[in-house]
């Protein structure tokens, strides 16, 4: 009995071995495509390349990108740039059907680790014109928030 037993839940058995056997497989041919991706976006990127500074930005470009604050909802509810959105950083993958890929975009959270994080995600999944508010946040309005651009191209009164 027990060895028509065995019999029996030998093919069952066979197939999960194959079915684990495929998985691992599917996982590291997906482990070795994002490598892939991340060395092709590391090799596409200048030194510096997916950062802007606010003082880069005139007031009228805001209008023309999607700006996207990274930090939290109670952070966003308190100040963000406006027209901002807020996609929390860990959400920009999972939220991207609100990104388009045909607009500039801008990403930002304090001080600008977190959204760099979001914008490497962004860019290793194909969206393309995606830049990093140096210094985040608390930079931008400490330089002037939208009128930072203006600040720093105007000349000084003696």
């Amino acid at each position: 009995m027990n060895m028509i037993h065995s019999l029996r839940t030998l093919p069952f058995l066979v197939l999960c071995l194959g079915a684990l056997n495929s998985h691992l497989v599917w996982a590291t041919d997906a482990k070795a495509v994002a490598v892939d991706e991340m060395s092709a976006y590391l090799e596409f990127v200048d030194y510096g390349g997916a950062t802007i500074f606010s003082e880069q930005i005139p007031k009228a470009e805001y209008a023309k990108m999607i700006v996207i604050d990274t930090r939290d909802a109670n952070q966003f509810g308190k100040e963000h740039i406006p027209g901002a959105i807020n996609i929390e950083w860990r959400q920009v993958l999972a939220k991207s059907a609100l990104i388009p890929k045909n607009k500039p975009v801008l990403v930002y959270c304090n001080t600008g680790s977190l959204s760099a994080q979001a914008g490497f995600s962004l860019r290793v999944a194909g969206w393309e014109n995606v830049r990093i508010l140096q210094g985040g946040y608390a930079e931008w309005k400490a330089k002037g928030g939208m009128d930072a651009n203006l600040k720093a191209t105007s000349t000084p009164q003696h």
